[in-house]
């Protein structure tokens, strides 16, 4: 990861991964114990814990929700930080696997340090999450 430390550009870097699709800088981001926290009751709700089940488990299983054939099209909005902790904003569009349109944004309170993302607390529109991606649930 370049030994970036710098909390803002960690979190972004990040998030411009996760837009070009680099798996070693997703999983270069994250401390090896990290802690994402996602809202709601959906079956992707709660606490994941540990680097492998953020990266494998979290981010990774949502292929099974979309279309994996169509573009997933993630744009970084805004980063501000503030010492360890940085709010990032970006939105999400994806095709889901049922051929509906998802159209999202998010915003998360990601804690850096000594340059890994070490918990991630995310906000985002769950109900847009549970309509497009868990019309079942």
């Amino acid at each position: 990861m370049n030994n970036v430390t710098d909390p803002k550009t960690v979190v972004v870097r990040y998030v411009e991964a996760v837009r070009d699709g680099d798996a070693q800088t997703i999983f270069d981001s994250f401390a090896e114990d990290a802690t994402w926290l996602y809202p709601g009751s959906l079956p992707i709700s709660g606490l994941w814990e540990g680097r492998e089940a953020i990266i494998n488990d979290f981010l990774g299983g949502m292929g099974a929700y979309l279309d994996t054939s169509a573009p997933v099209v993630i744009g970084l909005v805004n980063a501000f930080a503030d010492g360890e902790q940085v709010m990032a904003e970006w939105t999400s569009k994806a095709t889901a696997a049922n051929g509906a349109t998802y159209d999202n944004r998010c915003a998360a309170v990601f804690t850096v340090r000594d340059g890994k993302i070490t918990s991630v607390k995310e906000y985002t529109d769950t109900h847009h999450v549970a309509a497009v991606l868990f019309p079942e649930a």
